[in-house]
């Protein structure tokens, strides 16, 4: 599995940070930017994630910016993105569990680097469970064709 990584310049750090754990965990990480802390707009980076999952549906992203609100709401205008903002490493197992959430998302401002290591390593070690949860997460798809 490919983890895509994206932020804005108010992630830039927390995104090197998660690059290096996720890379020495083994995983295949593609880096999507920016590469500077100069400032950059959420939005650009969300689209770059959102096209590099729509190529590799078996992918995972991990999205961040300072408060992490920006870029998943970026993210989830993309029918295909299902992006979850989290802070405690038990919504993150969720957002896989429940949701089958292919994006964690972020904000470097709100969460201390350890802890946000911990949210990816569930999110990554987690499956989604289907069963009941399956239709709920079909519909999520469904309403932006309406």
């Amino acid at each position: 599995m490919t983890i895509y990584f994206a932020s804005d310049h108010a992630g830039f750090s927390l995104r090197q940070t998660l690059l290096a754990h996720v890379q020495a965990a083994g995983h295949d990480v593609v880096d999507l930017g920016p590469a500077a802390e100069s400032s950059v707009d959420y939005p650009d980076f969300g689209v770059k994630l959102a096209t590099a999952l729509q190529q590799d549906d078996a992918g995972y992203g991990i999205a961040i910016c300072g408060s992490g609100i920006g870029i998943s709401m970026a993210l989830n205008r993309f029918s295909w993105v299902r992006a979850a903002l989290v802070s405690h490493p038990l919504a993150a197992a969720l957002a896989r569990q429940h949701n089958d959430a292919n994006v964690l998302a972020l904000g470097e401002r709100l969460i201390e680097p350890d802890l946000a290591k911990q949210c990816v390593d569930h999110f990554l070690d987690t499956e989604f469970e289907g069963g009941r949860h399956q239709r709920r997460v079909a519909k999520l798809s469904q309403i932006g064709e309406k």
